[in-house]
């Protein structure tokens, strides 16, 4: 089998895995198996070829994957309960800076911790949710 088919099968193949991922996980060795490929016409050495495959199919990773990431942001799926973020709510069971406490927010009470402690009775507002506890601080503090 001629080299240059070799290389044209890897790249389709590659090229189906990566629309099926829709990851970004095999785009760099689609472009570095382009290039062996282009090399194959020119060169009949399957060493230089593969060589030319892998160091370029790495150089391409380590050094586009961390601007494509940020680039192609990954869309964070908001749920009902990141709606609370932003309002307010009554501290139910006192919050100190190392434990948790208590917070009904929307009719609902919540896990919370902050940091700094807040009484029991006060108001505070939600600032983020991380799991099924949610950060807040006492309304008036900064």
């Amino acid at each position: 089998m001629e080299q240059w088919l070799v290389w044209l099968i890897l790249v389709i193949l590659l090229t189906l895995i990566e629309i099926t991922t829709i990851n970004l996980t095999t785009i760099w060795f689609v472009v570095s198996g382009i290039v062996a490929l282009i090399v194959s016409l020119f060169l009949d050495n399957y060493i230089i070829q593969f060589g030319v495959f892998v160091i370029l199919g790495v150089i391409l990773l380590i050094t586009t994957k961390p601007f494509l990431t940020k680039f192609i942001k990954q869309h964070k799926v908001k749920t009902n309960a990141d709606r609370i973020i932003g309002m307010t709510g009554v501290v139910t069971e006192k919050i100190s800076k190392n434990e948790n406490g208590e917070v009904k927010v929307d009719g609902k009470k919540w896990t919370a911790y902050a940091d700094k402690a807040i009484k029991q009775g006060e108001t505070v507002k939600v600032l983020e949710i991380k799991g099924v506890k949610i950060k807040v601080e006492k309304i008036g503090e900064k």
